[in-house]
Order: structure tokens, then C-alpha cells, then sequence
């Protein structure tokens, strides 16, 4: 039997769009932490079987295999190899599920599973484009996939969630303000142990140290909230507001994710094991609601209900797909996204899959946690979910 277990986990913090990482190229920024994961972690670098880094616009500076791009840039031995995925906003969990596999299946010892997204840099949709104009939505695909699905921009899906589940603005803006209360006293508390302080620039273009999220208000208009217009929608019609979704963003995260045996052998601790890996196609024009059947499929297959659950992180791409799943569950909220989500640290999509997995690691060993359960929604009808234990 070869059980895979998590070893190590960090991100860098999430830096705003043309904010405080715009000068940094996404290769760099994933080498970044996949040398300091590697470093951090103690294992030999020619241990490594593997790098599979999830990355979602494919083109330019996250062109040509990013993954392997970083692992070069890190300095890791020529023998390690690297790859990049993209399942969209899933693409760094699913990096991290198919590391797991690989190790259970006794393919690999040792693996860094991680993401990138420059948004900044490296605009969305520039592998669909080519750069031969500006991105035109639904133009750009497949006619033939009009006549399957009635396809729809996500913020229209993440509207009809609002219809069917009956969630207000209000519900919805009360939730996106709490998200930003919850992270800034996570960070004014200290608790982000997985936040590794990344090189970046201050407003004026000078050196500094990005060391947390750049995206997270600490003090809210929320008279300006209140006014803004909802993105597709006609006023009081609409529910979905830029202040209720995530915040485009730059980031990038790692793992390693190794054989239990072999890493105790060579001395090395492992803080977490895989108790589910799921991923699982849902609507294609709701999209968004995948996150319901993910979640049941992971509690059933780790034989667990949600009560057992200490700490849940669902991807915050906009706050109807939270509201959405909690009406279905009922959860004990003060569990859910305890330190805030993605509409206040921000959604670097790529990379934001490795980087909740570190989040919720290093949240479940600051309060005693045992299991944790991370559920993502992904655009084309799609969701992968992770139950995780604390070891």
C-alpha cells in the first residue's frame, strides 16, 4: 500500500491585480514557491518525481509549460520534470489529486503539486485569443456546442443560483463583507503560517515584501457597496455586484504530497493524508452549482457527514455559490471559510485550488481540526472536492 500524505504547503499572498506582484512573471513567481517548498520542506531535491502545476490561461509568460518553466527556474535537478494542467478554476486541486494518484498508484515517492495566475500579466482568455483580438466571449467557441447547451457567462450562472436558491443583494453583500471581516482579523491575528513572504513592488514601483493578501479591506465603504450596479443585470434586478465575487488576482501555491512510508523513512513528517478526491461535471449553464454533488460524493466516499467536518473552504467565485451550497447543507457557518475567502484575498485561478489546500491545512493545525473539506465550483459545469485529515 502506498498512502499519499501531504508534507508541506504554502502560497504566496495574493497579490491585487497591478498590484503589488504586476512586475513579477508568473514562471518566476511559481518558481518562487516551489523552491521555497522544496527548501522549506527538507527533502532532497532529486527525490522529486514530478512537478504538475495547475495554470488556467496558458499563453505568453505561462506559455510553454509553466511547470517545468518553474522547476528549471528553481533551481530543481534537470532529472525533475514538470507539467502543466488546466481544469479552470479547479486546476491547482486537481494538480494536487493527480500527485496523490500518482503516489498511491506507487508511480512516484515524491511530488510538488501547485498553480500560478498571473491576471495581471497574463490576461484571461489569452490562449483562447491567440492574441488576434480581444476576447469575444461565446464567439470564440464552438458553435456546435450551442446546439447541446444554452451556454452563459458565469456571472449570469452565479445569478440563477441567486434566482433559485432565493438569495437577496443584501444576503449576498452581508456575506462578501464578512468574507474581508473574517481575513483581515485572520491576518491581524498572525494565523497564516502558510503565506510565504513573496518579492513584490509598493505603489511607486519600489522593492518591498509582499507578505499577505493585498486584496483584503480592513475598513469597507459599504454605503459604496451598497451602490454599485449589479455586473449583467438591470438595477434591483440583479444580485451579482464586483463587491459579492472574487477579486482577480496574482499567485501561485505548492505542495508536496508524498508516500507516507517513504518520507517517515527519510525523516520527514507528514501533516496530512487524503481522506477523498473528487472531481465531477454538473449543468453547464447553471456551472456553478457543482459544488453540491462534490461535496456529497467526497462525504460518501470518506464515509463521513458533514457534522464530522471541522473546516470547510468553498471557493468564494461569487458569494451566491457559498449561499447557494450552505442552503443545502445547513453548515455551521463559523466553519465555513473561517478566515475569509476569495472575495476578499482574492481568486489567482490557477493557483488558488494548491493555495485554499494550504490555507485549510494550516487552519485545521491552528485549531485542532481534525478533518477539513475544500469544494470548488469550475466554469463549463465541473467541481472537484478534497477531504483532507490532519495527522
Amino acid at each position: 500500500m502506498h498512502e499519499p500524505v501531504i508534507i508541506d504547503a504554502l502560497r504566496t499572498p495574493f497579490g491585487r491585480r497591478k498590484g503589488a506582484l504586476r512586475d513579477t512573471r508568473p514562471d518566476s513567481l511559481l518558481a518562487h514557491a516551489v523552491g521555497s517548498l522544496v527548501k522549506r520542506s527538507g527533502v532532497a531535491p532529486e527525490r522529486i518525481g514530478d512537478v504538475i502545476a495547475g495554470c488556467v490561461s496558458q499563453a505568453g509568460e505561462q506559455g510553454a509549460n509553466v511547470g517545468r518553466l518553474a522547476s528549471m527556474l528553481a533551481g530543481l535537478p534537470d532529472c525533475v520534470p514538470g507539467v502543466a494542467l488546466n481544469r479552470m478554476c479547479g486546476s491547482s486541486q486537481q494538480a494536487a489529486h493527480f500527485a496523490a494518484q500518482a503516489v498511491a498508484a506507487g508511480d512516484l515517492d515524491y511530488v510538488v503539486a501547485g498553480g500560478v495566475e498571473s491576471m495581471t500579466r497574463v490576461p484571461m482568455f489569452l490562449d483562447v485569443t491567440l492574441g488576434r483580438h480581444e476576447f469575444r466571449g461565446f464567439e470564440d467557441l464552438n458553435p456546435a456546442l450551442f446546439e447541446r447547451h444554452a451556454l452563459i457567462h458565469q456571472v449570469e450562472s452565479a445569478e440563477r443560483l441567486a434566482d433559485r436558491w432565493q438569495i437577496s443583494r443584501a444576503e449576498a453583500d452581508d456575506y462578501a463583507k464578512e468574507s474581508h471581516r473574517r481575513a483581515a482579523a485572520a491576518h491581524q491575528a498572525g494565523v497564516h503560517q502558510e503565506i510565504l513572504p513573496t518579492p513584490g513592488v509598493d505603489a511607486d514601483g519600489n522593492p518591498m515584501v509582499l507578505a499577505r493578501d493585498e486584496g483584503v479591506r480592513e475598513v469597507l465603504d459599504e454605503a459604496r457597496m451598497a451602490a454599485m450596479a449589479p455586473v449583467f443585470r438591470p438595477e434591483g434586478q440583479g444580485v451579482v455586484t464586483a463587491a459579492n465575487a472574487s477579486q482577480m488576482s496574482d499567485g501561485a501555491a505548492a505542495l508536496l504530497i508524498a508516500d507516507r512510508a517513504v518520507a517517515q523513512a527519510d525523516g520527514l513528517r507528514p501533516r496530512a493524508r487524503f481522506r477523498a478526491r473528487v472531481v465531477t461535471g454538473s449543468d453547464p449553464v447553471m456551472q456553478l452549482d457543482g459544488v453540491i454533488p462534490a461535496t456529497r460524493l467526497a462525504l460518501a466516499k470518506a464515509g463521513l457527514t458533514l457534522a464530522d467536518i471541522d473546516r470547510v473552504e468553498i471557493n468564494e467565485a461569487f458569494a451566491t455559490v457559498v449561499l447557494a451550497w450552505a442552503r443545502e447543507f445547513k453548515p455551521d457557518m463559523a466553519k465555513v471559510n473561517p478566515w475569509g475567502g476569495a472575495i476578499a484575498h482574492g481568486h489567482p485561478l490557477g493557483a488558488t485550488g494548491a493555495g485554499l489546500m494550504a490555507k485549510l491545512l494550516t487552519g485545521l493545525e491552528a485549531t485542532g481540526g481534525q478533518f477539513g473539506l475544500q469544494v470548488m465550483c469550475i466554469g463549463h459545469g465541473m467541481a472537484t472536492a478534497t477531504i483532507i485529515e490532519r495527522l
